[in-house]
């Protein structure tokens, strides 16, 4: 199974002024992950995909905010 939520480690100077950030994280989009559409897809309603943005539910993906 993938994650969508992706992490790494940057490179932590010694010399460097600001306090570090040990994990960076950054998200993908699932559609990196279907490499062509599969016929037969299941979709949302109309109303449903409006709400969510996208018309099938392997597409979707929530991308919380950090605050």
């Amino acid at each position: 199974m993938f994650t969508q939520v992706k992490t790494y480690y940057p490179f932590i100077g010694p010399h460097d002024p600001c306090p570090p950030i040990r994990v960076k994280t950054y998200e993908t989009p699932p559609q990196l992950y279907i490499p062509y559409q599969p016929p037969n897809l299941p979709q949302h309603s109309l109303p449903d995909a409006l709400r969510l943005g996208t018309l099938w539910p392997a597409l979707y993906s929530p991308y919380g905010s950090k605050r």
